[in-house]
């Protein structure tokens, strides 16, 4: 009988489990199944760019899984029981279905957090998916000249769009209100640029600004003040997908499920959690924050111990840890932060066009990746073996002592 891996979510993280794990394994012993509710690989570092009114190349799953032996089934999930090893599903016509699996690779990500706030969820918009991004697409569309814009979140994904809507649309009054300061993480030489791009895309920033609550026309700060909004963009963090939360496996408050170095469930161990499903300890024994940099290398980590333990291999464990970070201001300007690995700013930038190449080659290569999860690396498939005791996790040290 083939070993049954059901993959949950086909973002950066699910896809590339997919694929890397298909070229791993003989697909005589081994069916994996790819459940998402498109057909279609959405860039989600992108969005914002289609926000602003360009057109993303599509990436269908049928192209880039084309000889993979995976099957991608489009179906929304809508429970999981780890208890009985199965996948509560609904198919687009409303049909809904159960897949059993032996291994589960939870990768359903994260979404728009509100935070709470009142009036985010009636009267803002979010470019967490490409459902929302499109509708803040149209609504930017219908805007007149002179219309106030307010991006409300000062990380990176409030930059980029605050960035692009303003580069796309230089007729609109674009603001941002971040509650620490503009780039406040960054070393001095980014945080300067950051505040030169600023000023020179025209963006007002309030800064020390927590939004209090969101109204069609305006938002409110939390000292009382009012800042016109036509249109509010809420980009306060993300919210890990709910669903983990309602099964027994262990998570923490967050609802990301705990994991090991190799990203398998503490509690159940046939689960494994990638992306930003996953509560993955980083240098420094810090968690590793929520993005494509994280959620790739905890792919590649869960689909090579998979396949090791069903080969019965010796399972190596791969530290996890960063370089930079890479931020868009719009199509003609970036910020390339180099960083520590355990994510802290270095005194080192790359600003400018220079950056803004660099962010669009790092884009390409991450879309591009998806579908050749193993560049660079053997691709000689092995066979499952049933039955063996497979090695406990070893570091790549210790392998080669």
């Amino acid at each position: 009988m083939q070993h049954r891996v059901i993959v949950l979510g086909a973002g950066y993280a699910g896809a590339t489990a997919a694929g890397r794990l298909a070229r791993r394994l003989h697909r005589e012993d081994i069916s994996i199944t790819l459940v998402n509710a498109e057909p279609d690989f959405v860039e989600r570092v992108r969005l914002h760019q289609l926000a602003a009114g360009q057109d993303l190349k599509p990436r269908a799953f049928g192209t880039m899984l084309e000889g993979t032996g995976v099957e991608l089934k489009l179906a929304k999930v809508t429970g999981v029981d780890v208890d009985r090893r199965s996948v509560a599903v609904t198919h687009a016509n409303g049909a809904a279905a159960e897949l059993e699996y032996d291994t589960l690779v939870y990768a359903l990500g994260s979404g728009w957090n509100t935070q709470g706030v009142p009036g985010t969820a009636e009267y803002a918009h979010e470019i967490a998916g490409r459902p929302g991004a499109q509708r803040l697409r149209e609504a930017l569309a219908a805007l007149g000249a002179g219309q106030p814009v307010v991006v409300v979140g000062g990380g990176l994904t409030g930059i980029e769009a605050a960035t692009e809507i303003a580069e796309a649309r230089p007729d609109l009054d674009v603001a941002l209100a971040a509650r620490g300061g503009l780039g406040d993480w960054l070393a001095p030489k980014g945080r300067q640029h950051l505040r030169n791009t600023f000023d020179r895309l025209g963006i007002t920033v309030h800064e020390q600004t927590s939004v209090a609550a969101v109204e069609a026309d305006h938002v409110t700060t939390a000292n009382g003040t009012a800042i016109p909004a036509a249109v509010t963009v809420w980009t306060v963090g993300f919210g890990v997908h709910p669903i983990a939360r309602a099964t027994t496996l262990d998570v923490t408050d967050a609802g990301q499920i705990v994991v090991d170095a190799t990203m398998r469930s503490l509690s159940h161990p046939e689960v494994y959690a990638i992306g930003d499903a996953a509560m993955v300890t980083g240098p420094g024994d810090k968690p590793l924050r929520m993005s494509c940099a994280s959620g790739v290398p905890t792919a590649w980590q869960a689909a090579d111990a998979i396949a090791a333990r069903l080969a019965g291999g010796t399972v190596l464990t791969v530290p996890i840890r960063y370089f930079n970070q890479c931020i868009s201001l719009g199509r003609k300007d970036g910020l390339i932060q180099y960083v520590t690995a355990d994510d802290r700013a270095k005194n080192a930038a790359l600003t400018g066009r220079l950056a803004a190449v660099y962010k669009e080659l790092i884009c390409k290569i991450a879309a591009w990746s998806v579908a050749h999860p193993l560049l660079g690396m053997p691709t000689r498939r092995r066979r499952v073996v049933v039955g063996q005791e497979v090695p406990s996790a070893v570091t790549p040290a210790e392998a080669a002592a």
